[in-house]
Order: C-alpha cells, then sequence, then structure tokens
C-alpha cells in the first residue's frame, strides 16, 4: 500500500496543476478570425447532399451512408430529397437526354452556394454508353466541381470527392457555378463596349 499524502503534499501537487494567473489585459479562451473564413468553416463541415441516383452508383452513395463507412463523420449525413433544403447534388449513374432538363431544374431550385459531385464515369463521361441518348457528361448540362471516376466508383472514392470539395469551401474557393457567373461578368462590359461602337 502507498503511504497516505500529507495535506502539503496535496497543496504542492495543486499549485503545479493550477494555471497561472493571467496578466492584466489578456484574455484566455478567446479567439480572432474573419467571418469569410469562419463561414467557410462552417459550410465545409455542414453539406446537405442531394443525391440524383439513376444506376448502379447510387447503390454505393447508399453504402456510403450505412453504418459502414457512415458519412456523418464529415458532415454531410443529412441527406435530403429536396434541392430547396440541399447545396451539394450527387448525380450517382447515367443520365440520358430526357433526365437533362429534369436534373437542370433540380439543381437551378438548390440553395446557393450550390456543388455537385459526379460520380461515376456514366455521369462524368457517359461511360460505356456511346449512343445518341445518353449525356457524354453531366457538365453539358450543370456546372460539376468534383468528379468521381470509378464503375461503380468505390464508396472510398465518394469520401474522398466529399474531403476535397470541403477543402475547397473551407479556402474559399467559389464554386464552378460562381466562377462560371464571374467569368459572364467580366465579359458583359466588352459586349457593351462592342455594341455601342
Amino acid at each position: 500500500m502507498s503511504p497516505r499524502k500529507t495535506a502539503a503534499q496535496i497543496a504542492d501537487q495543486r499549485r503545479v496543476i493550477e494555471p497561472p494567473p493571467t496578466q492584466v489585459g489578456e484574455a484566455r479562451g478567446v479567439f480572432s478570425t474573419q467571418l469569410e473564413k469562419m463561414v467557410a468553416w462552417a459550410r465545409s463541415g455542414s453539406l446537405w447532399p442531394l443525391p440524383f441516383g439513376t444506376a448502379c452508383c447510387a447503390i454505393e452513395f447508399m453504402s456510403v451512408v450505412s453504418s459502414h463507412y457512415d458519412l456523418a463523420r464529415f458532415g454531410a449525413e443529412v441527406v435530403r430529397f429536396s434541392p430547396r433544403q440541399s447545396d451539394m447534388l450527387i448525380v450517382a449513374g447515367t443520365v440520358v437526354d430526357k433526365q437533362a432538363p429534369i436534373l437542370k431544374l433540380i439543381y437551378e431550385q438548390m440553395c446557393e452556394p450550390k456543388w455537385v459531385i459526379s460520380m461515376g464515369v456514366c455521369a462524368s463521361s457517359g461511360g460505356f454508353y456511346r449512343a445518341y441518348h445518353v449525356m457524354q457528361g453531366i457538365d453539358e448540362v450543370v456546372p460539376v466541381d468534383v468528379y468521381v471516376p470509378g464503375c461503380p466508383p468505390t464508396p472510398e472514392g465518394l469520401i474522398y470527392a466529399i474531403l476535397k470539395l470541403q477543402e475547397k469551401i473551407e479556402r474559399g474557393e467559389p464554386s464552378r457555378y460562381q466562377e462560371i457567373l464571374l467569368e459572364h461578368r467580366a465579359a458583359e462590359p466588352e459586349r457593351h463596349v462592342l455594341a455601342e461602337t
């Protein structure tokens, strides 16, 4: 058995553990940052995905939100099936030409800033469907931020894509949609000058 500690020994231990007193004017537990950085950090950790699953890639998406991979660890577990409540569109599977207007309408109804992940080769490039009725990439209709390769892509691939998207958001980079808007706004003054001459 260990000997009992005296009151003086316990007091000595407490003195060592206690933090030193603060200086006059020194604040403890306070940090400062820019508002834009704080908002970007909050956005990156609270993505609300909307799955647009049309083929076997949608099954892989289902496995990502299941307990084995648990997408909730990365702050993207609030899967919404309403475009008005989501800010990340995951297009998983083959998109045919008849679905293109539906996909575009869903994308236009999403909250801003909005992000798009193209999951699998069928959504990214048409895959092995080199036919007139299959879109050869969803970037013909909606701007894509991250592409996930594979047929079907692995759940780890989708998680990696979401992590890369979160890094992009946290750095404060604009989405592909915002980049296109900025390009058009920059080109508009040139159009007005040409129209006047």
